[in-house]
């Protein structure tokens, strides 16, 4: 119920970096706004951009690509080239390695995977912004279609690839 909370909310942005200020989460007009659950006391991340909070991912990743020392910058939905020149797709994180001439001599590229949910998430937001101070203590985990994270749906080689 911060004031920072309150006004992305109000105005639906996205506090984690997104391509545009604004939620784009499922719709663009009505964006669903919502990020993250909880499941059996745990956080679970259901959107993509959310693994983009304060670009921690990005200094995980370097830690693992790169030596301590590196100096390094982050590009976001990179653009693949097929041999035709067609698009074969974005890498959504690429991390890049450069001397003091600013020369790229390593990278790393980040695919990120958000869970899917299986249920009804829009219901109970709906529910919750008629009155956000409220409702911020209500329980729906009996309600029918209560959101749960979707991992088999999640999983590589069971989901199609898509852009977000």
């Amino acid at each position: 119920m911060s004031a920072s909370a309150n006004r992305h909310r109000s105005k639906r942005l996205c506090p984690f970096n997104n391509k545009v200020p604004n939620c784009t989460k499922d719709k663009a007009q009505d964006p669903l706004g919502v990020c993250s659950v909880f499941h059996e006391n745990e956080v679970v991340i259901t959107c993509p951009i959310r693994f983009r909070q304060a670009w921690l991912i990005a200094d995980d990743a370097a830690d693992f690509f790169f030596a301590p020392d590196a100096t390094w910058t982050t590009l976001t939905e990179v653009r693949l080239k097929d041999a035709e020149g067609g698009s074969a797709g974005n890498i959504d994180v690429v991390l890049c390695a450069y001397d003091k001439a600013g020369k790229v001599y390593d990278f790393g590229a980040l695919e990120v995977q958000a869970v899917y949910i299986s249920g009804n998430v829009r219901n109970p937001f709906e529910h919750y912004m008629e009155s956000p101070a409220k409702r911020s203590g209500m329980d729906w985990t009996t309600e029918a279609n209560y959101p749960r994270p979707d991992y088999l749906s999640s999983m590589p080689g069971r989901r199609k690839r898509r852009s977000h």
